[in-house]
């Protein structure tokens, strides 16, 4: 399968909580909901194709925590909830022992050896959403980012590559802008950046 990070990030590459204030206040993080004012139809069909489009969920354990107590009982954006609530779901995690919601299997330990061997498994494609601690680790495993880059920066928060990261070059694969000035753009890792000098 190939591994595909789905998320929103700030123009300072933040991605933690952008759903709404109560999602993650992990370091009196202070912002939650700051991409709610760039939303808008093309976001929403594109968040939605992309969830729909996945053979399996990968979550980390805070991202698996939200959904679980979320999608089951979801009463709006059924096509999505169906998605997740039908669909294998693998989470991250060395404390979780009895997932409750239904499809879900737990991944301890190593979990760039226990992601790895879920990409060799049959399937189209392997969704990460959100979960900024676990793609840390898995970097350098994913094959594709989508991105919704939002006009904002918040000089705090859980970042997409935090300091550490290994340094990747990237492709863009696709690019357009919503009406909010949002930008969607799907990079794909290069390998080692290549560098260079614009001196004589």
């Amino acid at each position: 399968m190939k591994l595909v990070v789905n998320t929103f990030v700030t123009l300072d590459g933040v991605m933690q909580a952008p759903g709404g204030p109560d999602e993650d206040r992990d370091g009196g993080f202070e912002f939650g909901g700051w991409s709610f004012l760039y939303g808008d139809d093309e976001m929403g069909s594109t968040v939605q194709e992309s969830i729909e489009r996945a053979s399996a969920y990968l979550l980390g354990r805070r991202t698996y925590d939200i959904f679980a107590a979320y999608w089951p009982q979801a009463t709006t954006d059924l096509e999505i909830a169906n998605s997740f609530n039908s669909r294998p779901k693998y989470v991250v995690s060395n404390t979780l022992t009895d997932p409750t919601w239904e499809g879900t299997t737990v991944i301890s330990g190593d979990a760039v050896a226990g992601v790895s061997r879920l990409k060799e498994q049959a399937g189209e494609e392997l969704n990460v959403e959100g979960s900024a601690q676990l793609l840390q680790a898995i970097h350098p495993l994913v094959d594709e980012y989508r991105l919704w880059i939002c006009p904002v920066y918040l000089g705090k928060g859980k970042r997409l590559f935090e300091d550490g990261a290994q340094a990747s070059g990237l492709e863009l694969v696709e690019s357009r802008t919503n009406s909010k000035g949002a930008i969607y753009a799907i990079y794909r890792p290069t390998g080692r950046p290549e560098t260079g000098s614009f001196g004589g």
